[in-house]
């Protein structure tokens, strides 16, 4: 069993696992050689090579646990037939919302239009680089989805009236996610993806009045369906104000937690598999205090089930010899 699912399935492991998010991608030269001749963001997570070459790129590098497949939470927006696009500098840019351009999107016309994200999987799930690996699938929460889909861009750039003050779009575009967020996540399992993360990225946006309507209801949801899948799924309900609350009812077989958690507090709070925490602007700074902090996260979970990750993503100026450091420093804890 691969050390991922046997942390998950069996609560231990001889070795905490490790990987990161965004471990495929931006900080290493040899992604950046394939982006410069790849301009469009999503014409190359919808090429099937390049897709399966980046995404084990970083296993060729350091000795991980996982491979996480290399595409988008706003592939679901774009199978769906709104226009999504990448402006450098800038983050994504979605045009507006049409329902009953959705709504007439039936599960063949989804997945044909997916079809090179579940290519590329199978495609990677056959790689040697993955014996006794995982091969991480992964989606955005219902949550985070509606709010790139209703506000067109990040909100951390500015947030839009149709999050706040339409109810009966909300509701419909929700249920709309949620059916296609399932068709998804099979199709992913189907090609070879063996864990599925579902990343709320904008949780921390909700208040708590609506914490049911829009996090806790519809992310178990899916997480009940993933469940029966018969595979492990991991939830990243990044700065969520209650995590012991969000366990309790969402039922995830693992949560990643972000940087700005007490993770004492959750060692004692959550009694299922943790991952992440550790802040990645530490994989920024020197080794000293890097391993520090490593060490923290490492000593406070290790007896608890934990696999090693950020508390976000690895970020684009982080050195690839930092990123070995820290995985030999996990590995030979």
């Amino acid at each position: 069993m691969s050390p991922i699912k046997e942390c998950i399935i069996n609560k231990k492991t001889q070795n905490t696992p490790v990987w990161f998010m965004r471990q495929a991608g931006r900080y290493l030269p040899e992604f950046r050689e394939i982006r410069k001749k790849n301009q469009d963001f999503i014409k190359l997570c919808l090429n099937k090579s390049l897709s399966s070459e980046i995404t084990l790129q970083p296993l060729k590098r350091f000795e991980l646990d996982a491979a996480i497949i290399f595409s988008d939470i706003l592939i679901l927006p774009y199978g769906l037939g709104q226009k999504v696009e990448f402006k450098k500098n800038f983050g994504p840019i979605l045009n507006d919302v049409d329902l009953n351009i959705y709504n007439k999107i039936n599960e063949k016309n989804f997945t044909k239009k997916l079809n090179s994200v579940y290519e590329s999987l199978k495609l990677t799930s056959k790689n040697t680089l993955l014996k006794n690996k995982d091969l991480i699938g992964f989606v955005g929460a219902p949550w985070t989805i509606l709010v790139y889909m209703l506000n067109k861009q990040s909100p951390k750039k500015k947030i839009s009236s149709n999050l706040i003050n339409n109810d009966n779009l909300i509701n419909d575009l929700l249920k709309l996610i949620n059916k296609f967020l399932k068709i998804h996540i099979k199709n992913q399992i189907e090609n070879g993806a063996s864990v599925i993360q579902i990343f709320d990225s904008w949780a921390g946006l909700v208040e708590e009045k609506k914490l049911s309507k829009y996090i806790y209801d519809p992310t178990l949801d899916i997480v009940e369906y993933v469940k029966t899948l018969n595979t492990p799924v991991i939830c990243f309900p990044r700065n969520i104000k209650n995590y012991k609350e969000y366990v309790r009812i969402v039922k995830p077989d693992a949560l990643n937690i972000d940087y700005n958690v007490e993770p004492e507090k959750i060692r004692e709070e959550v009694d299922i598999v943790v991952q992440g925490g550790l802040d990645p602007k530490f994989l920024l700074g020197d080794k000293e205090t890097l391993k520090k902090e490593a060490l923290k996260y490492l000593n406070i979970f290790k007896d608890h089930p934990y696999i090693f990750n950020l508390g976000h993503g690895v970020l684009p100026e982080t050195d690839p010899n930092s990123i070995e450091y820290l995985v030999k420093l996990v590995k030979n804890f």
